[in-house]
């Protein structure tokens, strides 16, 4: 039997296989063109905040300069000598200023401690503690310098004449003599003088030898008792000279 001169056989094209065209969204649009239209725009916005930011910042460093500053507790240092190592002037920000700038307060021998304030819009307090002599050190180069308790020493200090003078000879027990004479404190001790064998300590009248400090400490109220005589402490006990 003869097919219809008028039907036509018609080959069904191929189903499209992946990657033959772009897929296309819902609304007809093409995902990679929106992918691209969102990245120019990304920049931009990007680049707007980051104005943004950087305008903000400006702002509040120019708009809350530190404007007052006020310094208590210094007697060595000035005023203005603190205001400087601690990195403040008129034209730094009050928001950005903190423990990282005001460090340089520490640099000093002067400064054993600082406590930094800062309150809103523009004020900054500087509380300091400063060291003071508590002895002269005579180097052994002959060189007399004052220290602190801590053994810090002292540039430039003044009218330390009457204080204790810490000599000696051997390793350094420097910070030993320091807390002997704060032990001591009371019996106004004029000069300790340390060597490998022991320590002589030298009052207004009278002097007192031992070769173990704690044994010195421990029976250091023989002082009291022996004001004019020199005195040998040995952990046995005490021996006195009149």
């Amino acid at each position: 039997m003869s097919e219809d001169a008028g039907n036509r056989r018609v080959t069904p094209l191929p189903a499209a296989e992946p990657g033959d065209g772009p897929p296309v969204e819902p609304d007809g649009s093409r995902p990679d063109a929106r992918r691209s239209q969102a990245s120019r725009r990304r920049p931009w916005w990007a680049l707007a905040a980051a104005t943004l930011l950087l305008s903000a910042g400006v702002g509040a460093w120019y708009g809350l300069p530190v404007r007052t500053v006020t310094v208590s507790g210094n007697e060595r240092l000035s005023a203005q000598r603190v205001q400087a190592l601690a990195g403040l002037s008129p034209d730094f920000g009050w928001l950005y200023y903190g423990a990282w700038r005001a460090r340089g307060l520490l640099s000093s021998p002067w400064v054993a401690s600082a406590v930094v304030t800062r309150t809103f819009p523009d004020r900054v307090s500087i509380t300091l503690t400063e060291r003071v002599p508590r002895a002269r050190l005579k180097r052994p180069d002959g060189q007399v310098v004052a220290v602190a308790a801590d053994g810090t020493v002292l540039p430039g200090a003044t009218a330390t004449e009457s204080l204790p003078l810490i000599s000696g000879w051997g390793p350094d027990r420097t910070p030993d003599m320091l807390g002997l004479l704060q032990s001591l404190d009371r019996y106004n001790v004029q000069s300790v003088a340390y060597s490998p064998t022991g320590v002589t300590v030298k009052l207004p009248s009278g002097s007192v030898w031992s070769g173990d400090l704690q044994a010195l400490v421990k029976y250091a109220g023989s002082i009291s008792m022996y004001p004019d005589s020199d005195i040998f402490i040995y952990p046995w006990g005490v021996s006195v000279q009149e």
